[in-house]
């Protein structure tokens, strides 16, 4: 096959710090290649080199052959290459169809204006290519973060581009999503576009790629053909060791932590029960819309309620705001971690602190030092990887910043911890150590509680699970009873609750 992608001994050194070391990365023309690893094993920044976001410290690039310097995104661009990121570049406070068009709207030449009407047909093409059904004409500030990502796949296809970097594009695509994203890569293939594919769902790398490439710490580890190879090996070639599936903790439930009663959100929740326990994980189910994330949001204050009511360890508590949760002793892990928590250009010491800055005060002023004590502690517990607690959040990976997040509420020393897609974007070695680190909370005393889309996820870690429909609750299942059948017929509202 014709090689459209060559990457020769690419090496990137920051101060301190060795990304990628000596790697070569060759993929052929209409090929999709995985891209796999750890957090931090340089799979991003490897493909931010071939699309000109950063420039590498030595090594070649070729395309078609030719040798190529690709200093900034737009040289990149004229050679064919888009990359959708794992993060949004998104204007709120302009349409989908604006966000895809903006920097190059067609113009009516005749009069020096833009040509409305085509960017909108032209968005609504693409949409429709993606099954993305949704006005064009909205904002991209109304949409959820499922849909955003809709909007950044569809911005990378309009260009028309002959190679397209997908970097964790599924992480909040719903199955229906999934598939109609599938089609549409199957299709691209057809018309002989190359795609690198980097997830961490290795279910998803069997499915859709000819093969695959492994980077461990910043090391070509090998490229295998996903026909030739099964999970485990794969598992083992990108962590470096044998991983034993999540065990399940057997547990015993102990005393009432958290209730909700009836509690209603208008026209998002209507009538919530729900019991939370000590020595229990509580996973709540339900598809894109369901109302789990408003239900926990609610429950942290981020949002108002019109009725009900709240009670912890037994006293009815009034939360009318975030404040008045963290006091009654309520912490929420967030799904969009970079937007909600953390404070990317601050550093470790700083954003594990932030919500407890009262415990690191000494005479009115922050003590640097203890922060940065406390910021070691929890660095060392969570293995977080890093130079220093100086290091700003926004220099880690993925992985890394989940647990700078957990930290910051551990330091809270809550009762209840919600979890909202806490593995989301997160590679399979991270995932376990998450994993491991809720069943040591949850052995500490904390009260669980997760909302997870992957289903082999809730079912893996949860004691009771919870399955939401159209705002409501709408089955409850034990450890026991609980399979992925039976979730999603409840979640389909298929079966109700008796």
């Amino acid at each position: 096959m014709e090689t459209i992608i060559r990457m020769e001994n690419i090496t990137k050194v920051y101060p301190g710090a060795v990304a990628l070391e000596n790697v070569t990365f060759e993929v052929a023309k209409g090929e999709v290649r995985a891209l796999c690893g750890e957090n931090g094993a340089g799979k991003s920044t490897l493909m931010k080199i071939f699309a000109g976001a950063i420039q590498k410290t030595s090594g070649k690039l070729f395309i078609n052959d030719q040798e190529v310097t690709i200093d900034n995104p737009h040289v990149a661009k004229g050679f064919g290459i888009s990359i959708i990121y794992q993060e949004f570049f998104l204007n709120p406070n302009l349409s989908i169809a604006e966000n895809i068009y903006l920097g190059r709207e067609p113009m009516i030449k005749s009069l020096g204006i833009i040509n409305w009407k085509k960017i909108y047909s032209d968005a609504e093409e693409i949409c429709d290519r993606l099954h993305f059904k949704i006005n064009v004409k909205t904002l991209v500030k109304k949409l959820s973060v499922a849909q955003m990502q809709m909007v950044e796949i569809a911005k990378a296809i309009s260009w028309n581009a002959s190679i397209i970097i997908m970097d964790e594009p599924t992480a909040t695509l719903t199955n229906t999503e999934i598939d109609s994203l599938f089609d549409v890569i199957k299709e691209l293939k057809k018309h002989e576009v190359t795609i690198v594919y980097i997830s961490h769902r290795l279910e998803e790398i069997f499915r859709i790629a000819d093969s695959v490439t492994v980077l461990r710490d910043g090391k070509t580890i090998g490229t295998e053909l996903t026909k030739s190879i099964d999970k485990s090996y794969l598992i083992k070639m990108m962590v470096g060791r044998e991983l034993i599936e999540l065990a399940r903790v057997e547990r015993c439930r102990k005393e009432l932590t958290l209730e909700v009663k009836n509690l209603n959100q208008t026209g998002i929740l209507y009538d919530i029960n729900l019991k939370a326990y000590k020595g229990e994980i509580l996973g709540i189910s339900g598809l894109v819309g369901s109302g789990r994330t408003e239900l926990v949001r609610a429950i942290f204050g981020a949002d108002p309620i019109s009725s009900g009511e709240i009670f912890i360890e037994g006293k009815k508590v009034n939360i009318r705001n975030i404040r008045d949760a963290i006091r009654a002793g309520i912490g929420l892990v967030s799904e969009d971690r970079k937007r909600q928590g953390l404070v990317l250009g601050l550093e470790i010491y700083k954003n594990i602190t932030l919500v407890s800055l009262k415990e690191v005060l000494r005479r009115l002023m922050l003590f640097k030092k203890y922060e940065e004590d406390v910021a070691r502690k929890y660095m060392s517990n969570l293995k977080i990887k890093t130079p220093s607690a100086s290091q700003k959040v926004i220099n880690l990976s993925g992985g890394n910043q989940q647990k700078v997040v957990l930290a910051k509420w551990m330091f809270t020393n809550p009762k209840v911890l919600i979890f909202d897609e806490p593995t989301r974007g997160i590679d399979v070695g991270a995932k376990f150590e998450i994993y491991n680190l809720m069943n040591q909370l949850v052995a500490d005393g904390i009260t669980i509680i997760v909302i997870s889309s992957e289903l082999p996820e809730i079912l893996g870690i949860s004691d009771r699970i919870l399955i939401m429909n159209e705002g409501h609750v709408a089955g409850e299942l034990s450890r026991e009873e609980a399979t992925q059948e039976k979730i999603l017929h409840y979640a389909a509202g298929v079966m109700k609750e008796k």
